[in-house]
């Protein structure tokens, strides 16, 4: 996968050699000398004439006929030195992965100092590159009948660096389970509705737990039945398919305490019930278990690199169906907590599952709590495809979050929730709380619903309906599904502090 040395030698023979290129105004110093007086000085001449580009992610690609050892050379275009940030590199090697996939090389060596800066040292860059490697050369094979020929991809990358040899590894190494994990979260969201049932998603827990040793307990409708699950159930009530309360428990402290609760939304389809989402509105449902899928990612890279923290995953999973059963608007349900909900909108079900998720996230332990989901178009509206809608009841928690997020390259922002906004979930006349008390402010009050469940334990809600899915390719990745909060969450359990 790896190999790290401490020098370039330019004689040595690989299929292309990457090299980062600042916009800056001087002669080619230390490696891009040696190269420039290997290729006859004439390295300025193709930075002038833009047959090297040095804007921010421009990826140039030269052969050197038999000049060096390596047949070709990669610039990656990098902008100016002052300006960039981790983000920005890891998108630029983004675009340089993309490159290499199309050039169909199975192996290349990279010179991490060309990439450096007075805020990214080594370490920061190996760790940008082997996180942008899987990250940007995901694909979803689908279902097309497949070509018989092998398809080259890149197996091998040799890290040039001048730093801690072990540590250099690591930076590579948890770059590398981060990216594949949120490759993993991907494929599941892409999965349409048929491959992907709730006891698929169970099934796929339950090997998570036998690779990573995780505690696992799958919860099926009579156990729900008996907990009292009203919320979750009622969602299920016109499926055919059998409903999944999924719990995935990782301790990595001698005592369970400073548990932190991450709870994904789990609907594998969406038709919106009774409250029948229009046609255009329906295609791409398959998608409304991403916050499920984010959380499971998080577990992924957890089990992989064991942070000393104490973890808890909650999954509620079924799809939302019509049927002569199925849960009707103005129906009155009970949720394991004890409250009543009055439904005016069988389209709000996400937030049903989740009031008795993390109602159970509490029961086993949860002091703080995360729940991710793709919960209303509302978020959309407020602010945008690129941004994830944030709410919180603990300052502290929610700042903790925001650090994660910042550091993943995932950005969130927050909306509020205030006492009039609690008041109106509470407004039924003939229950403890409403589902749906009107379109405006429609992502706060999916957020404000949950927050009564979540009640005084520290809780963050994270409405990922606009950043759970792209339209268009992009330097990290494919069109679809994004694999978004993946990384923010384990960043989250990594960096945790207890108040």
């Amino acid at each position: 996968m790896f190999t790290i040395k401490n020098e370039v030698n330019l004689h040595n023979e690989t299929e292309a050699l990457v090299i980062g290129i600042f916009n800056q105004n001087q002669r080619p110093q230390g490696l891009l000398a040696e190269i420039d007086e290997a290729l006859n000085h004439e390295l300025l001449t193709l930075i002038k004439e833009g047959d090297i580009g040095v804007k921010a992610k421009q990826i140039s690609k030269i052969h050197t006929l038999g000049k060096l050892g390596a047949k070709r050379l990669f610039f990656v275009g990098l902008g100016k030195k002052k300006k960039l940030t981790e983000q920005d590199l890891k998108e630029a090697f983004g675009s340089l992965f993309k490159e290499i996939q199309k050039s169909k090389l199975t192996e290349v060596s990279v010179a991490i100092d060309t990439f450096l800066t007075d805020n990214l040292d080594t370490y920061d860059a190996a760790y940008a590159l082997s996180e942008a490697w899987p990250l940007a050369t995901y694909r979803f094979e689908g279902y097309k009948k497949k070509s018989n020929e092998p398809e080259k991809s890149l197996e091998h990358v040799t890290v040039y660096a001048d730093g801690d040899e072990q540590e250099i590894s690591a930076a590579l190494t948890v770059g590398f389970v981060y990216g594949k994990a949120t490759n993993s979260a991907r494929t599941l969201v892409n999965l349409p509705g048929n491959m992907l049932t709730a006891t698929d998603l169970a099934n796929y827990a339950a090997d998570l737990a036998k690779k990573y040793d995780f505690e696992l307990e799958i919860l099926e409708k009579e156990d729900m039945e008996k907990l009292g699950m009203g919320a979750f159930l009622a969602v299920n009530k016109g499926s055919v398919e059998p409903p999944k309360m999924i719990v995935l428990k990782y301790q990595g402290k001698e005592t369970w305490s400073d548990v932190i609760g991450l709870v994904g939304k789990g609907i594998t389809f969406d038709t919106g019930g009774y409250s029948l989402k229009p046609k255009d509105g329906i295609v791409g449902m398959k998608t409304d278990m991403a916050g499920a899928a984010s959380v499971l990612g998080a577990m992924e890279i957890i089990g992989e690199l064991k942070p000393e923290q104490n973890v808890v995953a909650v999954i509620p999973s079924t799809d939302n169906m019509i049927s002569g059963e199925a849960l009707k608007p103005d129906d009155v349900i009970t949720s394991m907590s004890g409250k009543t909900i009055e439904v005016l909108n069988t389209d709000a079900e996400g937030r049903l599952a989740l009031a008795d998720a993390v109602t159970y996230a509490k029961h086993h332990g949860a002091n703080y709590l995360v729940d991710v989901a793709t919960l209303t178009g509302g978020v959309i509206v407020a602010l945008g495809m690129h941004t994830t809608g944030a709410m919180a009841n603990n300052e502290e928690w929610f700042e903790q979050v925001l650090e994660a997020s910042m550091e993943a390259g995932e950005p969130i922002w927050r909306l509020p929730i205030f006492e009039r906004d609690k008041e109106r979930v509470r407004s039924s006349k003939i229950a403890d709380l409403n589902n749906s008390p009107g379109r405006e402010g429609h992502a706060i009050m999916g957020g404000a619903f949950i927050g009564e469940f979540a009640e005084d334990t520290p809780w963050v809600h994270l409405d990922i309906a606009g950043t759970s899915d792209t339209k268009s390719s992009h330097s990290l990745g494919p069109a679809g599904a994004t694999g978004v909060m993946v990384r923010t969450l384990a960043i989250l359990v990594e960096r945790f502090e207890a108040e």
